[in-house]
């Protein structure tokens, strides 16, 4: 199996199934441990929306948008709030997990006596508006056509369950929720549609879009184990120094003890060696033994199991050992030029337009709207990655994969995106924000290092020690108090909100022939 070329490590949080909800899951309501319930396996079911192809001009018809909704936990109640969660960047099938009470999702159904419902995302999965993934289809795939959807959905949807044609926004609150990318794009939502949302909860949410986030690798470099880190820095230093040298021949040397010897271009060859880095995002206070965890003791553990000191083994054992480490774990001798090159683009990778295609579909969000290429480290500054690394490696990429859209390696337009939605000092009511120490993303959330964003009663912050979107998967808060700190947060904050929901007034105009012609009068919806 070949690993994805490039640089676009995407945002999206873990999925949850509910194929494995025969498993009890731990309260965290209220501040409660120790308190188990059987998770509902009824009222889950999958359905699919009629949702317009483009929101700006409706003519242009529908497409069908899966989405699955739950509302059986015994304690639903009709005028209950509406909790909708989109994955983002991903097909959402594997994501019905969040409808039960092993997420926070399930968790604020319960705590309110409210449903649950998990939307696709257009242009990811099953829901397309054209049968492929061309440029010319992607016309229509942008963060605000994303956004539209969100506010279309919530007017327009008949949930099947009774009382299901009751629960617009002006007859039930509705609660967005989402972790990074769709965590961004619940805070966008709730500064972009003020008045269809009655509260959001966005976790590790990706507000600020950046073109070079070579910060993806800060959290990881300044909090995984000291000896590890130095030990990586060490490699890569001495990988740039062999390359600035120009001798061809110890750079075949090289870039064959690690196992790519057919790798023909210096940047695929490490850009390659950020493989194990990415594996960060996978991390959780639960996940134990990782694949990360596994690159680290194969540099750190010696043969006779001594762990190394804080400052690691040093370059000689650490370029051995990881030369041994990426020998044994790329894939098999015949693929390794073609699945780690860039450069040909006549590889599938680069042509395959057909749907659910994830990649490309967040490539083009990437590309166009949001960055996140993940880089090497300014000079100056230490570095996990290569300094040959830089935007254009990726942006090129861009083009590549859609030539059809740039004739030249694009820069993202983010400071479109940024002035459009706010970025890291965006405004919304009654949004809870969850960030995570630990989280690659950090740099990327309104807790960034250097970013005076302060918690309001409107717009609370709090944060854990934990990494990407912890706070969404209830279990998480029982290896972690700092972690269910947070979801404790908010369920309190979301319930407090919810409290004060009342159905909107709305005003109509009323023609008569007397003095009061265009007179509004206020009738409440009920």
């Amino acid at each position: 199996m070949c690993i994805d070329v490039g640089g676009f490590s995407a945002t999206e949080c873990a999925p949850v199934n509910a194929s494995d909800a025969n498993a009890d899951a731990v309260l965290v309501t209220g501040g409660y441990r120790n308190v188990t319930c059987r998770l509902p396996r009824r009222g889950v079911g999958s359905y699919t929306f009629k949702q317009l192809i483009n929101h700006n001009n409706p003519s242009l018809g529908t497409f069908d948008q899966p989405y699955w909704a739950s509302w059986e936990f015994q304690i639903y109640k009709p005028g209950g709030p509406i909790i909708l969660m989109t994955p983002g960047e991903s097909n959402a099938d594997g994501f019905t997990g969040y409808l039960t009470n092993r997420t926070i999702n399930g968790q604020i159904a319960q705590q309110e006596k409210g449903a649950a419902i998990v939307l696709e995302h257009r242009f990811f999965g099953l829901s397309n508006p054209y049968p492929d993934l061309s440029v010319a289809s992607f016309k229509y795939h942008t963060i605000q056509q994303a956004i539209d959807d969100l506010e279309y959905l919530a007017n327009n949807v008949v949930l099947p369950f009774p009382g299901g044609d009751k629960i617009s926004p002006a007859d039930a609150p509705w609660v967005l929720i989402g972790g990074s990318y769709s965590g961004a794009l619940t805070a966008f939502t709730l500064n972009n549609k003020p008045d269809v949302f009655w509260a959001g909860y966005a976790s590790s949410a990706v507000v600020e879009s950046i073109v070079d986030f070579w910060q993806y690798f800060e959290p990881e470099r300044l909090t995984m184990p000291k000896n590890c880190s130095n030990d990586i820095q060490a490699v890569i230093a001495h990988w740039d120094q062999v390359i600035a040298s120009g001798n061809t021949t110890a750079f075949n040397e090289l870039k064959t003890s690690f196992g790519m010897g057919g790798v023909v271009h210096q940047d695929d060859v490490v850009g390659t060696l950020r493989n194990p880095l990415w594996n960060w995002q996978e991390l959780s206070p639960t996940s134990g033994g990782s694949v990360f965890f596994d690159f680290c003791d194969a540099l750190e553990v010696s043969s006779a199991g001594k762990s190394a000191p804080a400052s690691g083994w040093g370059l000689e054992h650490a370029l051995s050992a990881w030369a041994n480490y990426s020998s044994s774990t790329l894939p098999g001798r015949e693929w390794r030029g073609d699945c780690l090159g860039t450069y040909n683009t006549s590889q599938s990778f680069w042509t395959d337009t057909s749907i659910d295609n994830a990649n490309r579909s967040w490539l083009w969000i990437v590309c166009n709207q949001m960055g996140f290429l993940q880089e090497s480290a300014p000079s100056g500054y230490p570095t996990l990655v290569s300094r040959l690394i830089q935007p254009i490696y990726d942006e090129r990429q861009c083009q590549q994969m859609f030539p059809a859209a740039f004739s030249s390696p694009p820069v993202p337009d983010v400071e479109k995106t940024n002035n459009a939605y706010g970025g890291f000092y965006l405004k919304a009511d009654r949004l809870f924000t969850a960030t995570g120490l630990r989280d690659p993303w950090r740099f990327a959330t309104v807790s960034a290092d250097g970013i005076d964003v302060q918690s309001t009663p409107e717009q609370p912050i709090v944060e854990s020690d934990a990494f990407h979107c912890s706070d969404l998967i209830t279990k998480n808060g029982l290896a972690d108090p700092t972690v269910l700190n947070v979801q404790t947060q908010g369920l309190k904050y979301i319930g407090e909100w919810l409290s004060t929901w009342e159905p909107p007034v709305v005003s109509v105009e009323v023609n008569v022939d007397l003095n009061f012609k265009h007179r509004a009068y206020p009738i409440t919806r009920r």
